[in-house]
């Protein structure tokens, strides 16, 4: 039978809407599964099951299976033979070792970004960091969270080299969930608005391509995090690191 005119003539491409849509779904579990896990929606030291995690975020197993899996990776999640899944308790100890690889990284990417940062680039920095000045006293922490993303995306996106994404994504995942802990349950903590100036020094300092001293601001910003690993050593209620712990005080 001869083929219409208007038919669509199939082609090698054909397929790649769909493959492009399953990696879609395979991203957007991972990132809804990221947030979970820095709010402590799935709190430290949980045990679940895949299932819990479909019914919870609302996609497939195939999605959520390849999200975990990433997870697993970035030590977000722990697989446990027989067992299921475990969201990895908050080890205090070992993520402070942690920072001083976060405290490497930041400074060779944010160097970079500072020389390699275009005119495209730069004002994107700049117009988050007026929004941050506009701000600063009013933020929620879910608004911070939101913005901080968005400044990790556009410095390493300036930085213009992919491998280092990969590389530090899974540590801001891992210090987002610390700052979450820290500023919603310390009972006595150092306000947004000192986080907030920190990251203003950074900006700017890359905005005007300033590497050395975008360099010092960074190492000023972890420095800020650094503190923070004291006072909840010293305070924070041990069930909100693991839920497997019980509660000092119950309410």
């Amino acid at each position: 039978m001869a083929r219409s005119a208007t038919q669509p003539r199939p082609t090698e491409d054909a397929p790649a809407p769909k493959r492009r849509n399953r990696v879609n779904l395979f991203e957007l579990a991972y990132e809804r599964l990221e947030a979970m896990l820095i709010t402590c929606e799935l709190p430290p030291g949980r045990f679940l099951s895949l299932q819990d995690l479909q019914d919870m975020t609302g996609y497939g197993r195939t999605p959520v299976h390849h999200a975990v899996n990433r997870l697993a990776a970035d030590t977000l999640i722990v697989i446990r033979p027989r067992h299921g899944l475990q969201i990895a308790p908050v080890d205090l100890a070992r993520e402070r070792v942690l920072l001083r690889l976060r405290h490497d990284l930041e400074r060779f990417v944010i160097g970079l970004a500072a020389e390699r940062a275009g005119p495209s680039h730069r004002n994107q920095l700049l117009h988050i960091e007026r929004l941050l000045r506009e701000r600063r006293d009013r933020f929620s922490l879910a608004e911070f969270n939101a913005l901080d993303r968005r400044i990790d995306e556009t410095v390493l996106s300036a930085a213009a080299e992919p491998f280092l994404e990969h590389t530090l994504r899974p540590l801001h995942t891992i210090f987002r969930r610390i700052g979450f802990i820290y500023h919603s349950a310390m009972p006595q903590r150092v306000g947004l608005a000192v986080s907030v100036d920190h990251h203003i020094a950074v900006l700017n300092a890359i905005a005007a391509r300033r590497a050395d001293e975008a360099v010092a601001a960074s190492d000023a910003l972890i420095g800020f995090v650094d503190g923070m690993f004291d006072e909840m050593e010293a305070a924070i209620d041990p069930s909100l690191l693991d839920c497997r712990v019980e509660p000092l005080l119950k309410t």
